[in-house]
């Protein structure tokens, strides 16, 4: 019978301290796929000297956990990954660190420390902003109401194993429209709302939008996470097939939190809070005539 083989060198260092890091991608970073912040990521934490655990065996691996990234194409407010320390840490000091060793175009906002549970169990819903040049919110509702009025609406999406058709409508838990403006700057992402707690990082955000300017309508989303998952283009599928909605430009798409989902109304909590009722939510903002602050 052959000997089981064994790595060479001393057992691997347990985790003594798991922290949850939220951080934003904006701008041309938009563009990023989760394997391209993995490995910016794993080049931060080098080069900001963290501690990290490693998994053990033959090929070691730092301990990170990645949790429902957004779609390739959208910018993001809320993303968050979860990594294992040898040695425990500043939470606050960590973001400095990581905010700085990470390029441009990625800000890390917040740092905690784990709580009970899976960081992906947690993460039950997002609240998503749509941005679409050349619409006004008066149009944009007359579509919007009569999608919400539907039971169903199937759109289809190819998958590794195929084509599926899934229900997009029951993960849409409520949506509204408002008047703003287009952003002039390709490089502006579209402003958010701050989830509670949030911590700003060192990069800057985005220039603030024109006090005039082409019209936009902006579309607010809580979308419930579901199997398969309802993304921000299966809604817009979704509209310009039940509804004829056709923008005259490529929309611009931004996740503004994630986590778990609150009722009455439907709203998204901070997953980072140790007690997500006393440090409310963001949800769908509720006066369609106003701009987005």
């Amino acid at each position: 019978m052959a000997r089981q083989r064994v790595p060479e060198g001393p057992p691997a260092v347990p985790a003594v301290q798991k922290l949850r890091i939220r951080y934003a991608k904006r701008g041309r970073l938009r563009f990023s796929s989760t394997r391209d912040f993995q490995r910016a990521l794993e080049r931060a934490v080098r080069r900001a000297g963290v501690p990290m655990a490693y998994s053990a065996g033959f090929h070691p691996h730092p301990k990170i956990s990645y949790a429902n990234a957004a779609p390739t194409g959208t910018a993001s407010e809320a993303e968050y990954v979860e990594i294992g320390v040898v040695e425990r840490l500043d939470p606050e000091g960590l973001r400095v660190a990581l905010d700085s060793a990470l390029p441009e175009g990625y800000a890390v906002l917040h740092v905690a420390e784990a709580g009970a549970g899976a960081l992906a169990d947690s993460l039950e819903g997002s609240l998503w902003r749509i941005d679409l040049p050349g619409l006004g919110a008066e149009e944009v509702q007359a579509h919007l109401e009569r999608f919400l009025g539907m039971e169903e609406v199937l759109v289809t999406r190819t998958f590794k194993k195929g084509p599926r058709t899934f229900d997009v409508r029951e993960a849409v838990l409520d949506a509204t429209v408002r008047d703003g403006v287009a952003d002039v700057d390709p490089e502006a992402s579209p402003g958010g709302e701050a989830a509670p707690g949030e911590v700003a990082g060192n990069t800057q955000r985005a220039a603030a939008r024109p006090a005039s300017g082409p019209p936009c309508a902006i579309l607010h989303m809580v979308v419930r996470h579901t199997t398969p998952a309802v993304r921000p283009d299966d809604i817009l599928t979704a509209l310009h097939t039940a509804t004829a909605l056709t923008p005259p430009s490529p929309p611009r798409v931004t996740r503004l939190a994630q986590g778990p989902l609150l009722d009455a109304p439907a709203r998204v909590a901070d997953p980072l809070a140790t007690d997500q009722e006393a440090v409310g939510a963001s949800s769908v903002p509720r006066d369609t005539r106003a701009g987005l602050a």
